[in-house]
């Protein structure tokens, strides 16, 4: 008799698994598109992080076109090399930030997949069972 219940109880447990499963499937089945994958960084526990990171980027950028403005309007060779140092120095740590963030984009795509694989071999497994 306690086999019996315990074995309904199994069915009821994979019946319901089964349907959120093939929910979650669907919801996994289709690849977001880039812009809605670039705005998903600034969501989450990381979400200020990437916003930190993307503010300080855009400050960077900033600051290393005006140093390219005044690498063009400096009159001497001295001037227009430090000009020139901070420019190359403040691009290479736009990139660098921009980078680390494309390291998360590539990282959420990984796991979404990863979801993916999951939940399709749960309803392999349930289907063979």
């Amino acid at each position: 008799m306690k086999e019996s219940n315990m074995s309904k109880i199994d069915d009821l447990i994979n019946q319901t698994l089964s349907e959120e499963d093939e929910r979650l499937l669907q919801d996994f089945n289709h690849e977001p598109g880039y812009f809605s994958q670039a705005l998903a960084l600034f969501t989450g526990k990381l979400g200020w992080v990437m916003w930190l990171v993307g503010v300080i980027g855009l400050v960077f950028f900033a600051a290393a076109v005006y140093a390219l403005v005044q690498l063009f309007a400096a009159d001497s060779m001295l001037p227009a090399l430090r000009w020139g140092v901070v420019a190359v120095i403040l691009v290479q740590l736009s990139v660098f930030l921009r980078s680390f963030m494309g390291m998360h984009f590539e990282a959420n795509r990984v796991l979404r997949e990863v979801k993916r694989l999951e939940l399709r071999l749960i309803k392999n497994e349930s289907a063979g069972s």
